[in-house]
C-alpha cells in the first residue's frame, strides 16, 4: 500500500508509477542484505545484518554526465563527491545510498563498476578509452541504521553494490524495507525507501516531470504530522522497544534525490534541492542536530551538456520554475509517507524492535479527519 490508499490528499498530477522512474531514463536498483536471525547478544562480529544498497542511475547503465545541484538542512551525514559537483555543476554516474559505515566500500565498488562500463573518455583521445586512466567521484549518501542493523559489522560487500547497480530498471519502485532503507527508522516507526513524482506544466504549456527518492530515517513519533494532523500523537500502542543503546530518537538522517527532465542548470537544481526541507518539515522533521538531511537534484535534459570543447545547452527560465518548487516539496512529503506506509515491523540487533506505522489506525485517523483533508 501507499499513502494515497488511505485517502491522504496530495496536490498535483503524478506520473504513471508515482516514482522517480517516471523521469525518462532513470533506473533504480536495490540489494537488500538480510543475514541471520535477531538475538539478544548481537556483537559487531556477529553474522547478522539488516541493511543494503540503493542505486539510482540517471540515464541507465550507459555513460552519462548530468547537471546537478546540492543543498542540506543539517549536515550530520555524508554524500561523497559533492565538492566536484559544486565546482563543476556535473555529476558523473550513479547515485548510491547505503548505511553510514558502508559508504567507503560502496564508493570504491562504484568506481570499479564505472571503469568496467567505460565512463571515462579523455578528450585528446577522441572517444577511445586509454586503459588505466580515469578517476571518479561517485555520489554515495548514507543514513544510520545502527538501531536495527549490525552497522559496525560492515556487512555490505562489493557483490551487494554490483547487484544493486545491475538490477536497476525503470518501472515501479519497491519501497519500505528495501535496499539502503532496510534498517531505517522514521518518526517513531519503521522507515526506509520511498518515492513519488509530479508532472507540471509551465506558463507556456511545456510539461516536465519532477520526482524524488528518499532514504528516510529521522524524527520522533510525537513529531509525525500528516497534512496538519498530529498522527504520531493520535496512534495508540505500537511502541518501540529498544533494549540495546542506540542514538536518541530523532537522530537519524534523510537523503533526498531529485530527478527531473526539465532543462535546469546547476544553480537552478540547487534551488530545487533546497525545497526538500519544506517537504520534510510538513511531516514533522528537520528538528535534530544529530540528523544528516542532505539533498541532491539532477536533470536528465541536455544529454550533450558535458563536453571537452564547446557545447550548447537548453535552459528553462528562472521565471518558469515556479511550478517546480511546490512539486518538489510535494514529492518529498509523499515519498516519506510512502516509505512509512510500505515499511514493515522489524526486530533488529539485540532484539531491538521498531513497529510499522499501523495501517488500521492510520485509516481510522484519515477517515476521522476527512473533512480537514478536504481543505487541501
Amino acid at each position: 500500500m501507499r499513502a494515497r490508499d488511505f485517502g491522504i490528499p496530495f496536490a498535483g498530477e503524478c506520473g504513471p508509477y508515482n516514482a522517480i522512474t517516471d523521469v525518462p531514463g532513470v533506473e533504480v536498483g536495490f540489494c537488500t542484505v538480510s543475514i541471520g536471525e535477531p538475538s539478544p547478544d548481537t556483537v559487531y562480529g556477529s553474522d547478522f545484518a539488516r541493511t543494503g544498497v540503493t542505486a539510482i542511475l540517471p540515464r541507465g547503465k550507459k555513460r552519462s554526465a548530468v547537471f546537478a545541484g546540492l543543498a542540506d538542512l543539517n549536515g550530520n551525514g555524508e554524500l561523497t563527491g559533492t565538492h566536484w559537483i559544486t565546482d563543476s555543476g556535473f555529476m558523473h554516474g550513479p547515485v548510491m545510498i547505503t548505511n553510514t559505515n558502508s559508504v567507503g566500500i560502496v564508493r570504491d565498488t562504484v568506481s570499479k563498476w564505472m571503469t568496467d562500463h567505460h565512463y571515462f573518455y579523455p578528450a585528446y583521445d577522441r572517444g577511445q578509452e586509454i586503459p588505466g586512466l580515469g578517476f571518479f567521484y561517485p555520489a554515495v549518501g548514507e543514513t544510520y541504521d545502527g538501531t536495527l542493523n549490525n552497522v559496525n559489522g560492515f556487512k555490505v560487500l562489493p557483490e551487494h553494490v554490483i547487484e544493486a547497480l545491475d538490477s536497476a530498471k525503470t518501472g515501479p519502485v519497491a519501497e519500505g524495507n528495501v535496499g539502503g532503507g532496510t534498517g531505517m527508522c522514521c518518526l517513531g516507526f519503521k522507515g526506509g525507501t520511498g518515492t513519488a513524482s509530479r508532472v507540471v506544466t509551465t506558463a507556456y504549456g511545456e510539461r516536465f516531470t519532477i520526482a524524488a527518492l528518499v532514504q528516510s530515517n529521522f524524527g520522533t513519533r510525537n513529531e509525525l504530522t500528516i497534512k496538519g494532523i498530529p498522527v504520531g500523537r493520535l496512534i495508540r500502542g505500537c511502541e518501540r522497544n529498544i533494549v540495546c543503546p542506540s542514538p536518541k530518537e530523532g537522530e537519524g538522517s534523510i537523503i533526498v534525490i531529485f530527478a527531473t527532465d526539465a532543462p535546469l542548470l546547476p544553480w537552478q537544481l540547487t534551488k530545487i534541492a533546497r525545497r526538500a526541507a519544506i517537504g520534510i518539515g510538513r511531516v514533522g522533521g528537520g528538528n535534530h542536530s544529530g540528523s544528516g538531511d542532505i539533498f541532491l537534484a539532477f536533470s536528465t535534459a541536455n544529454e550533450n551538456g558535458y563536453s571537452y570543447t564547446k557545447t550548447n545547452v537548453e535552459l528553462l527560465s528562472d521565471q518558469e520554475m515556479d511550478c517546480l518548487f511546490p512539486a518538489a516539496a510535494e514529492v518529498v512529503e509523499e515519498s516519506i509517507l510512502n516509505a512509512l506506509v510500505a515499511a514493515e515491523d522489524m526486530y533488529g540487533r539485540n532484539m531491538n524492535f521498531v513497529p510499522a506505522l499501523p495501517h488500521d489506525q492510520l485509516k481510522e485517523i484519515c477517515d476521522r479527519y476527512s473533512d480537514v483533508f478536504g481543505l487541501w
